[in-house]
């Protein structure tokens, strides 16, 4: 299986949320914790808002946080809304130009493993990824003060 970076990033986000959870972040703030791209990330945090993951509060003390406790956010969910457009092999997408597709058996043996891989994604919140006796040490491997 493969996850993109943007699905890796939108994680990223809202781990980060999930540990800074008293606050508001701004997208800068994010952006330096993990060494990564602001401009990469004001894509990912638009489309996170759009879906209900997070609030965005503009203007000049605004900034972004979760929209739900980290319990309410499935893994699963996430990961399938986050890679919806990606297919794991070109026998999944309209364009298939594969001939051997009609007889072919890899595709329902990838659609199966798929099924597995999301079902245990399906099995953690984010608050599984951001545990209590974790919380510090991943608080200052970001750099936030964790209350």
């Amino acid at each position: 299986m493969h996850i993109t970076r943007y699905t890796d990033y939108s994680l990223r986000i809202l781990i980060y949320l999930a540990i800074n959870n008293e606050q508001l972040s701004t997208i800068n703030e994010i952006a330096q914790s993990y060494h990564i791209s602001k401009n990469h990330l004001m894509k990912i945090v638009q489309q996170l808002n759009v879906k209900g993951y997070l609030l965005a509060i503009r203007g000049k003390n605004g900034g972004i946080k979760l929209n739900s406790a980290p319990s309410d956010i499935n893994i699963g969910s996430l990961v399938r809304e986050m890679e919806d457009g990606n297919k794991l092999v070109e026998c999944f997408g309209d364009n298939n130009h594969c001939v051997i597709a009609p007889s072919c058996q890899l595709k329902n043996i990838f659609a199966e493993a798929q099924e597995n891989f999301f079902d245990t994604l399906d099995k953690y919140t984010l608050a599984d990824l951001v545990p209590a006796k974790k919380r510090t040490e991943i608080g200052e491997l970001l750099d936030i003060d964790v209350l």
